[in-house]
């Protein structure tokens, strides 16, 4: 098939026009609405080192994973042990994180040692001792746990963090791990780099606790907080002056549903005031665990606490079924916009710090955009200038197709969103070079053969023949290379490992393919004569 020279024509006048539409958004900045609604649109993607951003080191602080996990189990185990009738007393827990029990006596120290082997095997002894007949013991995560607990929250907050980055509308960001618990985050093109900050490191977790007004929320000001209970505050908007306030708020420190239970969040304008609110839907199991929760507590207040900050406590008048229920707060519309996203993308499982920012402004990036475009259209005419001295004809042939390679590239960039960075602008200055290596190979060989006496037919057959093997061992040999630079590079490296893979593609088909249409147009149906090489 492919022998037909109409065919072969066909065929590479489809991918040049293909090329072309993924290109024209780019070059053309106002399409008509036709093109719009049935061709693609997308523009050619920068990356951060051209058109500016954000580049966010970040570390997730496992520790607090572990402790988290720790003071769940330790809940746990306290139910337990007083669902036996285990007489024990709860210490308060170290800065270190170990956690206490007491116990007045040997049988009772026992079961609980008893009760940890068979129902918690999370948790280990870390240590035991008896003084005045009393036992006391400290608990912490086992080790091979803590460190499941480690890497789970590295993964966790990873896909949360894109979860969150990709529901904020930023353009192909780059959020890749970096040694054991750190995260690299690029934001090309953000606009307001501390509101993207907030979405990234915010915990976001969300929890439904019992307000306590039946102890005195004074006593417990005053450092006298009841067993149980616990002392958050209240974000309270003032209408009249626009000023937020704290106040205090005693809570039942039991979490009685979390954010786990969502399904979708999003945010509605209330029809009182016309301020947004986020209308919250529960899941299966969280709508029944609503469902009761608010028939048990019946005209007590409910608390939404988001870390750690009740943003409201209604009453609870009757029981709620349906798994609906809404977040208000006075919240202006961006606040209510990214708290819906927080409770989509869901709560981070341990607290991310962010150990290094650097924001790049558009000027670098256009700067950066001019002079790599500058290299490229420079090396672009040198190397044109010197086909056409050195091989004459022939050498425009291959300056063909070098411009025709440089579509492909980009059309290819653009079809498959790709990212351009300044990295990958020295990869298509490099495939520049590249592709018209393989016609410099080509054109020597047909050079030899016609010293030999040979026909141009006959040259050009051999020419292409003998060269296409060294062409393509070259080519393959940097395409495996490229890809292990994609595969395990990160950031510069990947983005200068996409545009040379994507040239070395095309560059075969340019240099091999097209080049040899053109020789078999001229001898085949011009009948040449002689070759300009």
């Amino acid at each position: 098939m492919f022998k037909s020279i109409r065919v072969r024509v066909a065929f590479t006048v489809i991918v040049i026009l293909a090329a072309l539409v993924y290109l024209t958004p780019t070059v053309v900045p106002d399409l008509p609405e036709v093109w719009k609604q049935y061709l693609p649109t997308d523009k050619i993607h920068l990356g951060l080192d051209l058109q500016g951003g954000m580049h966010l080191v970040l570390e997730v602080d496992t520790a607090k994973a572990v402790e988290s996990t720790l003071v769940r189990e330790v809940g746990n185990l306290q139910e337990s042990l007083m669902d036996k009738r285990v007489r024990f007393k709860l210490r308060e827990r170290t800065k270190e994180g170990a956690t206490f029990f007491e116990f007045p006596d040997v049988p009772s120290r026992d079961a609980f040692e008893k009760l940890i082997k068979n129902d918690f095997p999370d948790l280990e002894i870390a240590t035991s001792e008896m003084a005045d007949g009393k036992g006391v013991v400290s608990l912490k995560i086992n080790a091979k746990r803590a460190g499941d607990i480690k890497k789970m929250a590295v993964e966790q907050s990873l896909e949360t963090i894109r979860n969150r980055v990709d529901q904020f509308g930023i353009s192909e960001p780059e959020i890749i791990p970096q040694g054991v618990d750190r995260i690299i985050v690029q934001l090309p093109g953000v606009k307001d780099p501390a509101r993207a900050k907030g979405l990234i490191g915010r915990t976001a977790l969300l929890e439904f606790k019992i307000v306590d007004d039946e102890r005195s929320l004074d006593d417990a000001l005053k450092g006298n907080v009841p067993e149980g209970d616990i002392v958050a505050y209240e974000s309270r908007l003032d209408r009249s002056t626009g000023r937020r306030s704290q106040t205090p708020v005693l809570l039942k420190n039991k979490s009685l549903l979390t954010g786990d239970a969502l399904e979708n969040a999003k945010v509605q304008i209330g029809d009182r005031f016309g301020e947004p609110h986020v209308s919250i839907k529960f899941n299966a199991q969280g709508a029944k665990d609503f469902d009761r929760i608010t028939g048990e507590n019946v005209k007590k207040r409910l608390a939404i606490v988001l870390d750690g900050t009740v943003h409201s406590a209604p009453v609870i008048q009757e029981r709620i079924s349906g798994g609906q229920a809404q977040i208000t707060g006075a919240f202006t519309m961006e606040e209510a916009t990214d708290l819906a996203i927080f409770l989509r993308a869901g709560a981070l499982p341990a607290p991310v710090n962010i150990l290094e920012e650097r924001t790049v402004g558009p000027s670098l990036g256009q700067d950066s955009i001019d002079k790599g475009t500058w290299a490229s259209i420079i090396a672009g005419l040198l190397v044109i200038l010197f086909m056409v001295f050195y091989y004459r004809m022939t050498g425009l042939v291959a300056d063909v197709a070098l411009i025709l390679n440089m579509v492909l590239l980009l059309g290819v960039m653009i079809a498959f969103r790709a990212t351009l960075t300044l990295p990958g602008i020295a990869g298509i200055v490099l495939t520049i070079g590249m592709a018209v290596d393989a016609n410099v190979l080509i054109n020597e060989r047909i050079r030899e053969e016609l010293r030999l006496g040979k026909t141009p037919r006959a040259a050009v057959e051999a020419g292409y023949a003998k060269a296409f093997l060294t062409i393509f061992d070259s080519n393959v040999t940097t395409l495996v290379a490229a890809l292990f630079l994609f595969g395990f590079g990160t950031g510069p490296i990947k983005g200068f490992a996409v545009t040379l893979t994507i040239g070395i593609v095309v560059s075969m088909f340019t240099a091999v393919f097209v080049t040899r249409i053109i020789f078999d147009y001229f001898i085949w149906n011009r009948k040449i004569q002689k070759i300009s090489i």
